[in-house]
């Protein structure tokens, strides 16, 4: 195992792993999906902070987006001052056009972990990777309400973590104008459309497990969503 991936387990992998199986020993049932969930949530509440504030660039950027495309029409043919005056607009008006994907940066390497967490821990290799004030649970149930099994693909919770992620992609994504460039009206049906149906296909092979988290974490993205902007 090479420095890098050994840290990234110590850091991230192993204390993830930790954490779901405390969840699996307290909570009732001993039922992993409700510790997945758990696990999800909490992610979620330690992401807020970030996430709100990416979410109201995002609605700066917005407002800000009629003035930008005057802006770039008034420097149209000439890139270098284009993008020195665009550079500047966001300067004077505090904006960074790309702190919107400070969440989904923070939450792709948790989503590696998980992975990692379901295909070692949830087969029962846990041996060695408990914390010494982690009770080691035996054998672990991979089902969910004792019923679904969380450990092998599921097509339905695939399709509903692809659903799930249209929905918040179509939240995400500002409204046309009519002069909006071939570029970002292409980057903008990616998103909404591409993405969501790249996340079912791959979820179709992972751990239903994970798909589990990523539909948690979605849904409840867009609760967070919907709560900031009816407060802001």
């Amino acid at each position: 195992m090479s420095n890098e991936v050994n840290i990234f387990h110590i850091i991230l992998v192993k204390p993830l792993l930790n954490l779901l199986i405390w969840f699996y020993n307290v909570l009732p049932g001993n039922d992993i999906g409700l510790a997945i969930i758990s696990v999800t949530l909490l992610t979620r509440i330690l992401l807020y902070p970030s996430f709100q504030k990416s979410l109201r660039s995002q609605r700066q950027l917005q407002q800000l987006q009629p003035k930008l495309e005057e802006l770039k029409e008034k420097h149209k043919g000439d890139k270098e001052a284009e993008t020195k005056a665009v550079l500047k607009f966001y300067q004077e008006n505090k904006v960074n056009p790309f702190s919107s994907c400070l969440p989904l940066l923070v939450q792709l390497p948790i989503l590696i972990a998980l992975y990692s967490v379901f295909r070692t821990g949830l087969s029962g290799e846990i041996t060695g990777e408990l914390y010494p004030f982690i009770a080691d649970p035996g054998t672990i149930t991979t089902k969910l309400f004792g019923v679904l099994e969380l450990a092998k693909p599921n097509i339905v919770f695939a399709i509903v973590a692809g659903a799930s992620q249209f929905v918040q992609s179509k939240l995400m994504t500002p409204p046309k104008t009519g002069s909006q460039d071939k570029t970002a009206a292409m980057m903008s049906m990616q998103f909404t459309y591409v993405m969501p149906i790249i996340t079912a296909v791959v979820a179709m092979s992972l751990p239903a497990g994970l798909s589990l988290y990523w539909i948690i974490t979605t849904v409840f993205a867009i609760g967070q969503q919907w709560y900031i902007m009816r407060k802001h």
